[in-house]
């Protein structure tokens, strides 16, 4: 039975226990629950972002890392730990920057960072917004070369003005010499906005707004 108040003295009530916080670090608050956000539907089937899973996917993400055509402009060569301490700080991080793997019709074929563009030191270099959020990926080189990076983009893109309210633009980096990762990013949607002088490359921002039509 529940504590009763009897006489002129009082039972004490239990305290229910307080509901846990939302956790902090991958896929937490600062991006409003990623690992939990629907697949987006495709041409080519549904497009999900799984975040990392830093012992089952390593060997992956450091094979595509070490591809020539992904290397020249990640720097990620080498052995599969120079990829992992790429992910250990965000996967042990605030969750400010998320690692994913793109897995498309049940196939993990790409490798995606969304980040809080705001809360980065890219932001240090454009005039970032509150909620800017950032893109950063690769494709697998069996996936390459036939408008998949372009579906993606946009597909991703209104994942994360869908789920992420506050956010009224997403944003990239890619480098100026990366010429079909820019044309990819102009096909999805986003507008060219100038170069930026980053510490390690000179990079197109790229910019697609919220349309009034763009899902809430």
């Amino acid at each position: 039975m529940p504590p009763t108040e009897s006489g002129s003295g009082t039972t004490p009530v239990r305290q229910l226990p307080r509901a846990p916080e939302p956790p902090a670090g991958p896929a937490g608050p600062l991006l409003d629950g990623l690992a939990d956000w629907p697949p987006a539907r495709t041409a080519e089937g549904p497009f999900a972002l799984v975040p990392v899973d830093p012992v089952a996917d390593l060997a992956r993400i450091a094979a595509w890392m070490n591809d020539p055509a992904v290397a020249a402009y990640w720097e990620l060569t080498g052995p599969a730990e120079v990829t992992a301490a790429h992910l250990r700080p965000q996967l042990t991080g605030d969750g400010r920057s998320v690692p994913c793997l793109g897995v498309l019709a049940g196939v993990p074929m790409s490798y995606w960072e969304v980040y809080r563009a705001d809360l980065d030191p890219l932001a240090r270099h454009y005039p970032a917004r509150p909620h800017d959020t950032g893109l950063h990926l690769l494709l697998g080189a069996d996936h390459r070369g036939r408008g998949l990076g372009t579906a993606l983009l946009r597909a991703v893109t209104d994942l994360v003005l869908a789920h992420r309210p506050r956010c009224t633009r997403v944003v990239a980096e890619p480098d100026v010499r990366n010429t079909p990762s820019v044309s990819a990013f102009l096909a999805a949607g986003f507008r060219y906005d100038g170069e930026l002088a980053l510490p390690d490359k000179r990079a197109a921002l790229m910019i697609r707004d919220r349309h009034p039509l763009d899902p809430l």
